[in-house]
Formats: C-alpha cells, sequence, structure tokens
C-alpha cells in the first residue's frame, strides 16, 4: 500500500509502497478514506518531540472497515469508523475508572515485542504513530482504536473527530466543564482552538473571547462562536482579555503548545478560575506561573485528547454535527491528496488553515 514515511526529523516525509500485515484475533483492517493533518504530527516532524524510525505518522481519520480479526465482534466489513489515538485496553485502573484516554496498559492492545509487525518494508519493520498511522491507504489497529458510526456521515468531516475537534470540544465539556454563562478566553485559533470555541459555545458561555495573531483565524473563530476576538499581534493579549472581562475569565485554553501562552493562560483567569492546557509543550521546557495567585483558587490543569470517553463522544459529536451544533464544514480549509502531506504542514505552520484534510478516493 502507498504511504507517507517518516525518516526523522527535519526531513520531508517520502511517499512509499509498504506492506500491512493480515489482522490477527484483535486486530481492523480499514482502509482510509481521508485523514486530518494536525499539529501534532509536525511536532515530530521538526523534533520537538522524539519518534523512532522509519515510521508512518497520521492520527486522525476515518475509514471503511475491509477485514476483521477472528475475535473481534464490535465491527464487520462495511462499517464505518473513526480512529483515535487513545486506544484503550479496556481493563486497567484507568480504563475502569472511566478514563479510557488516560489507558496505562496500552501495551495490551499493540503486537508483542519480537512479533511479526503491522507495517514493513523488504521485511524490516515500519514503525506505527499513535497505534494507527493514518497517512496511509490502509490502517491496521488494535478494534479498542476505532468507533464505529452511522453511515450518513460524510467521511471527510468524521476524520476532524478522531483528534481535533475531539481534543478541543473536550477540553471544554469534559476536562474543564465549562458552565452555562461563564467566560472563556481560548489562545489560538487554529484546528484545537477552534474546536475549544465550539465546545464553549456548545457549553453555554456567555462571552468566548479568541486570541491569535492572525486576522483570518480570529474570523474564522468569530464565524464558529467566539463573541470577541484580540489580536495578539497589535496588543498585550492578557491586558486586553482582562478588560473585556473587568478582571479575568472564568476558563481559559491554551490550543497552540507553547510556554508562553500557558502562562499567559494563567495570568487571565478571575479568581477561582481553571486554565487547561491542551497544546504539547516542547519536551523539557516548564511552564511558570504566580504562586500567590494558587491562594484565590486559581487552577492550571493539563488534557489529554478532551478527557474522552471516544466511543461515547464522538457519536454525540456526530449528532450535534447532523443537527447543525457542531461546524465542522468550515473547519476544512483545504482538501489534498497523500502526496500533498508536507505541503499541508507548510499552511499549518504558517497559520494559512484551520485544517487540511487529505482524500483517499
Amino acid at each position: 500500500m502507498k504511504a507517507a514515511v517518516f525518516h526523522g526529523p527535519h526531513q520531508p516525509l517520502t511517499i512509499e509502497q509498504i506492506d500491512v500485515d493480515d489482522p490477527r484475533e484483535h486486530e481492523v483492517l480499514v482502509r482510509t478514506v481521508a485523514t486530518g493533518v494536525c499539529h501534532s504530527d509536525l511536532h515530530f516532524v521538526e523534533g520537538l518531540y522524539p519518534h523512532p524510525a522509519p515510521a508512518v505518522l497520521g492520527h486522525e481519520a476515518a475509514g471503511i472497515v475491509e477485514r476483521v480479526g477472528s475475535a473481534v465482534t464490535y465491527l464487520r466489513p462495511g462499517d464505518h469508523v473513526i480512529s483515535c489515538p487513545s486506544v484503550f485496553c479496556g481493563f486497567c485502573e484507568q480504563c475502569m475508572s472511566g478514563h479510557p484516554n488516560r489507558c496505562s496498559n496500552r501495551r495490551a492492545t499493540q503486537r508483542p515485542k519480537g512479533d511479526k509487525p503491522r507495517l514493513s518494508k523488504g521485511g524490516e519493520p515500519v514503525r506505527q504513530f499513535s497505534d494507527l498511522s493514518t497517512y496511509a491507504e490502509k490502517m491496521l489497529v488494535h478494534e479498542n482504536a476505532l468507533v464505529k458510526i452511522r453511515d450518513d456521515m460524510p467521511l471527510d468531516r468524521a476524520a476532524l473527530i478522531g483528534c481535533g475537534v475531539t481534543t478541543g470540544v473536550g477540553a471544554a465539556l469534559n476536562t474543564a466543564k465549562v458552565e452555562p454563562g461563564s467566560t472563556v478566553a481560548v489562545f489560538g485559533a487554529g484546528g484545537i482552538g477552534i474546536s475549544a470555541i465550539q465546545g464553549a459555545r456548545i457549553a453555554g458561555a456567555r462571552m468566548i473571547i479568541a486570541v491569535d495573531m492572525f486576522e483570518h483565524k480570529l474570523a474564522t473563530a468569530k464565524r464558529m462562536g467566539a463573541t470577541h476576538t484580540v489580536d495578539a499581534s497589535a496588543s498585550d493579549a492578557v491586558e486586553e482579555v482582562r478588560k473585556l472581562t473587568g478582571g479575568g475569565v472564568d476558563y481559559s485554553f491554551e490550543a497552540i503548545g507553547l510556554k508562553k501562552v500557558a502562562e499567559q493562560c494563567f495570568d487571565v483567569l478571575a479568581p477561582g478560575g481553571t486554565a487547561t492546557v491542551i497544546g504539547m509543550i516542547p519536551v523539557g521546557q516548564k511552564v511558570e506561573i504566580d504562586g500567590p495567585k494558587l491562594l484565590t483558587e486559581r487552577k492550571i490543569q493539563g488534557s489529554m485528547m478532551g478527557s474522552n470517553r471516544f466511543r461515547i463522544d464522538m457519536p454525540r459529536y456526530i449528532d450535534f454535527y447532523l443537527q447543525g451544533r457542531l461546524n465542522l464544514d468550515d473547519m476544512i480549509s483545504r482538501r489534498g491528496r497523500l502526496e500533498d502531506v508536507n505541503e499541508a504542514f507548510r499552511v499549518m505552520k504558517a497559520g494559512e488553515v484551520t485544517r487540511t484534510v487529505l482524500m483517499f478516493e
């Protein structure tokens, strides 16, 4: 099958033919229909996070089941599915306590060390990224990496739910639990930030402030539910948010992955407020906050994939979309083919798009 292969940081992905194995007992072979290009992949391409090579990146996709392993009962050929990086074992303490996104026994969903790899080329292993590898014509994954969805959901829109939408909307609804009538600031109006804005709108926030350095992204944020915007390239974002709110917000979200912005998220809080860091801050960097502010019950927390229970959450997000309450159509700025993956990284880094979706058919 054709795949975009990662050979190391600071190198473009290369389009190659690789081999995919047959599904084992709990595995499913999926024909990829669409995959979003997420900023998380770029972190690995730029070397901000390490990953062994060669590998196939990509983790936000939707497709159609082709084959299932002998022990799979949840899915069958022809089912439409979304893949999710929150692959769960289903029986560890985190899974059993209702936090499958924090599964502590993910190894149970992988093939044993020394076994035949799921992906290979010339007999040599090709690593799976996030146990998915969606930048390929097919995905061979554990059944607990997939959720079955209704057939009338467009698969290019469904792909966005696989990571970006689940991460952003879930950060607002599940992690922070935004309350109706509250005030919210979202730093970063890319795919994750736009999703957090929509999550805050769905939750009933009365004021949603989008903060970004690009005018066109702020315009998109207004269309998606932001009530106010702050151009961080032209003003002090913290001061502007404080002015708009009369002292600070109840909830703030960092959706970029920058130490400075995470600190700004804490600084814009009103007493008792909660800052949620969604972005992937580079390995080794420390976030610094003003200690005395903790005495006012301000809080800072992280969010992993929107604290999802994806087999519950994703069908709900699909219903939100089909009801007109979640806008996925306008999140897709560009569509392309697998061969366009490096260009998709470029335009994402330049802030030119909300999301690029690569189509396989």
